[in-house]
């Protein structure tokens, strides 16, 4: 079965982008278009993969314009 294309995530990385821009997690959720639950599974690391649209709009609503928000090891293949 063809699995969709994902980006793993690193949720401290998130975490702390969303603490650095001073925004609680359920604003950022909304922001994000996602569901405080989800996020909440991200930045817990329980969660690590995300969809390509998911993965764009939490970057748009956090600013980063970089991969600082995916896993060490996705960096280095990217």
């Amino acid at each position: 079965m063809h699995q969709p294309p994902t980006f793993e995530v690193d949720g401290d990385a998130i975490r702390e982008e969303r603490m650095r821009a001073g925004v609680e997690i359920a604003d950022m959720a909304a922001r994000a278009g996602l569901s405080r639950r989800y996020l909440s599974h991200l930045e817990t690391g329980s969660r690590r993969r995300m969809r390509p649209g998911r993965y764009a709009a939490l970057r748009e609503a956090l600013d980063v314009i970089d991969d600082r928000l995916l896993a060490t090891d996705q960096k280095e293949t990217e």
